[in-house]
């Protein structure tokens, strides 16, 4: 999230500054719910506006959120379009994980650390280095954020489940290749 001093987002006629934001982000605590919620519902009328689908992950991620975003999803995209999935990870592993993982500095995706992959410096698929988002991957910050999902994200699964959505559970302990298998198997 780039973010000079001074900049702000205007919502409702309050502005919201994004270097604070961006702080949030950054310490592991979730951003400003009423600003998510501005960015994704403006990007998901563009995207339903072109016809195209969407995968969403990690948003909505507040019960605040959810009750903005789910509404305008169900909307543009019918609800029995709407998939969700809650994939279940011990916090000891997700805290590993996270720490462990490198990012592409091209594209910024993750790349996941397991026997293959720990020794690689550069992105198997574009060749850029691979970084280490220092500061948001360290234990602490991450030990913050599994809390933030603990007190503000969980409601949200409630939230869904009450409107009428089926949450489909997925293994996120197994590898990834599985966990989106299940994912397949649920979407067909």
């Amino acid at each position: 999230m780039d973010a000079k001093e001074g900049d702000t987002v205007e919502i409702e006629g309050e502005k919201y500054p994004l270097t604070r934001e961006r702080e949030l982000w950054k310490s592991g605590i979730l951003c400003t719910p009423k600003v998510v919620s501005f960015w994704v519902v403006e990007k998901f009328r563009e995207l339903a506006s072109e016809g195209q689908s969407i995968v969403i992950a990690g948003s909505p991620r507040t019960l605040s959120e959810g009750e903005e975003v789910i509404p305008i999803l169900e909307d543009l995209y019918g609800k029995e379009n709407i998939t969700i999935f809650e994939i279940k990870l011990r916090a000891e592993q997700s805290l590993w994980r996270n720490s462990h993982r490198r990012i592409c500095s091209l594209f910024r995706h993750p790349i996941i650390y397991n026997e293959g992959t720990k020794n690689l410096t550069v992105c198997p698929l574009d060749g850029s280095k691979l970084l280490r988002r220092e500061g948001l991957d360290d234990v602490e910050t991450i030990k913050v954020r599994l809390k933030e999902y603990e007190e503000r994200t969980e409601p949200l699964l409630g939230f869904m489940a009450n409107r009428g959505f089926e949450i489909n559970v997925v293994n996120g302990e197994q590898g990834i290749e599985n966990v989106h298998e299940d994912i397949m198997k649920a979407i067909k």
